[in-house]
């Protein structure tokens, strides 16, 4: 009995390697790309990978552009400008206290000089104070966010252009080696 199912044990591990072999590996480097080559002289799936190895690499040297590594750079960016309006939110947090402070002093001196009641004085420029600073605050947040969003963009549309500057010239060298080519 113990060597039946060993025996079916092994014979199933065996079949299950044979259809993982056969299993289709995954995208082709054009399709990653979001290219898509159509072999027109029946080239075999190994030559087609070896064709879109060459033209990646031709259209790496010619367009100045590495599509992964852009990737990677606008990634890094997106965390860089997460990071800056995170800074520019906690840069504005305690305005409200510190445009209190600042409000109280002036306004101590000038209820001081004006109806001998600094307390009363400091109280109005207290809040005074605070009111201003907080709305100069979220002004600055606000306009630091919208450059960061600007720069974002603009990064973005530099980052679209060179992928589609890459995409021409790995297209371009694909067409040239016999593959229909869409992207």
């Amino acid at each position: 009995m113990h060597k039946t199912i060993m025996g079916l044990w092994l014979l199933l591990v065996g079949a299950g390697s044979a259809i993982a072999q056969e299993a289709p590996t995954g995208k082709s480097l054009a399709s990653t790309l979001e290219v898509y080559a159509f072999p027109q002289a029946g080239q075999t799936a190994e030559q087609q990978s070896e064709d879109e190895a060459a033209c990646y690499d031709w259209a790496v040297s010619n367009s100045g552009v590495d599509p992964f590594k852009l990737k990677t750079q606008s990634e890094t960016a997106e965390a860089q400008a997460a990071q800056q309006t995170q800074a520019a939110q906690q840069a504005t947090q305690g305005a409200g206290a510190k445009g209190a402070v600042r409000g109280a002093a002036a306004g101590a001196v000038i209820g001081e000089i004006a109806d001998d009641d600094a307390g009363k004085g400091a109280a109005y420029g207290a809040a005074i104070g605070a009111v201003a600073s907080r709305r100069a605050g979220r002004r600055a947040s606000a306009e630091a966010q919208q450059q960061i969003q600007q720069q974002s963009a603009s990064q973005q549309q530099a980052s679209a252009e060179e992928t589609g500057n890459f995409k021409k010239a790995f297209s371009a060298c694909l067409e040239g080696k016999n593959y229909m080519v869409k992207y």
